[in-house]
């Protein structure tokens, strides 16, 4: 028998096996018990999250007849009757999925809707799974608009899509609508694990965490990684391989670097840049990686005790919040987000990758002597020899009195009297 990828292995086949997505869990399965079951429904959210996955369980819900063949509806399908093996297998005839990509014509809605008429064959429901129902044109949204708002009672609809702005409000509003969210690289990597466990593959805790965070919220490519994972390892899954598979940086180094750079050590710096290449790691990826380890330090200066995936890191990453202002981390995480941004016009990675480092330093705080995080010491000012005196405020000129017998010169003199001395 050829080998089947994990992502297909494992895939969940009933409710309980789900991972990440409760709540649309709980809504569903209480839809399924209280028998409030709509007649379309709209699954959203990025790739590998479940959409698919959940359209086949619940379309295995929806016809599952018990091993005894006399069940109902139910949240619990069996997994053992003739409707859930053929689901599971990809041979129902009444679960068609259509993928709108290729089939995206008014056309071919157009035959699908006519078929849809007719009853199911053997099965209680006709379900039809719709994916990337966001590239239909707009004729083929149009020509499904009223059957959508009133099918026949034997027809369900699922939809899927991985951009639901591109989908016509008319659509919208005739399904019931479900947001599925992004997966946590905890819940990935607990995943992954049991798999592992189950698959009797080793596999170190520290890796898969890795593995979960590459993932990037998708469980379908956490588990690919896994798989390419376990081809370049070997078999025994460690830390140091997976990140040379990915080309990540050890978090020590990253650490090392930003303390060359708050210590003024350039020319450390550069040589560990250069160092950083010859060994593989992609440059942009070191950008995002060091963004991501300034993006921890800013919480534990202001939130102690909310890391707590950052590993045998965590040590390093404290002293780094003690050593550093939350001015100069939030400045250093501005300059690598534009280096980020600024990787595709620079000449090449190494040359974006070393202007961060160079911009980094050359914006450190003012008052801190190179190599070291001490404030410099200023030289005392030499004292005064005399103090100044106090300068009053100038006076106004006053003229001195002039004597008794002398007229002061601004008094004019009496005139002469021409008759004085005849007497």
């Amino acid at each position: 028998m050829s080998y089947q990828v994990l992502a297909r292995k494992w895939r969940p086949h009933d409710f309980e096996s789900i991972v990440g997505q409760e709540h649309v869990v709980a809504a569903l399965k209480h839809a399924l018990d209280e028998n409030r079951l709509h007649h379309a429904y709209l699954f959203t959210g990025t790739r590998g999250v479940g959409k698919t996955t959940l359209s086949r369980i619940l379309a295995k819900c929806l016809n599952c007849t018990g091993e005894d063949g006399k069940g109902g509806v139910t949240s619990h399908p069996c997994g053992k009757c003739e409707a859930c093996r053929a689901i599971d297998e990809g041979r129902f005839v009444d679960y068609i999925e259509i993928d709108a990509a290729s089939n995206r014509s008014v056309e071919e809605m157009t035959q699908l809707l006519e078929r849809a008429m007719y009853a199911p064959t053997n099965a209680r429901y006709k379900v039809y799974m719709i994916d990337e129902v966001h590239m239909l044109s707009a004729h083929a949204f149009n020509a499904m608009l009223k059957t959508l708002e009133e099918p026949p009672e034997y027809v369900k609809f699922i939809l899927a899509t991985t951009d639901p702005q591109k989908v016509p409000v008319t659509v919208l509003s005739r399904c019931l609508q479900f947001n599925l969210k992004n997966m946590a690289p905890a819940a990935v990597a607990s995943h992954m694990q049991s798999i592992m466990q189950q698959e009797g593959i080793p596999a170190e805790p520290a890796a898969l965490e890795v593995l979960s965070r590459a993932a990037r919220g998708s469980m379908r490519d956490g588990l690919s990684l896994l798989d390419q994972a376990i081809a370049f390892c070997a078999g025994n899954v460690t830390l140091e391989k997976v990140r040379a598979m990915l080309g990540v940086m050890d978090s020590d180094v990253l650490c090392d670097l930003t303390e060359m750079v708050l210590e003024g050590r350039a020319k450390e710096a550069l040589d560990t840049a250069r160092k950083i290449g010859l060994d593989g790691v992609s440059y942009t990826q070191a950008v995002r990686d060091w963004a991501s380890l300034m993006h921890r330090i800013a919480i534990v200066q202001r939130v102690p005790g909310a890391v707590t995936d950052a590993g045998s890191s965590l040590e390093r990453i404290q002293k780094l919040a003690g050593a550093m202002t939350p001015e100069e981390v939030q400045l250093d995480y501005q300059i690598l987000l534009q280096a980020r941004a600024d990787m595709a016009q620079a000449p090449d990675e190494y040359a974006g990758f070393t202007m961060a480092i160079l911009r980094m330093l050359a914006f450190k705080p003012a008052g801190f002597a190179p190599g070291s995080r001490v404030p410099e010491k200023k030289e005392p000012q030499p004292a005064l020899q005399a103090e100044a005196k106090p300068v009053s405020a100038p006076q106004p000129e006053v003229p001195p009195e002039a004597p008794a017998d002398i007229a002061p010169p601004w008094v004019d003199a009496a005139p002469e009297d021409p008759d004085r001395g005849e007497h």
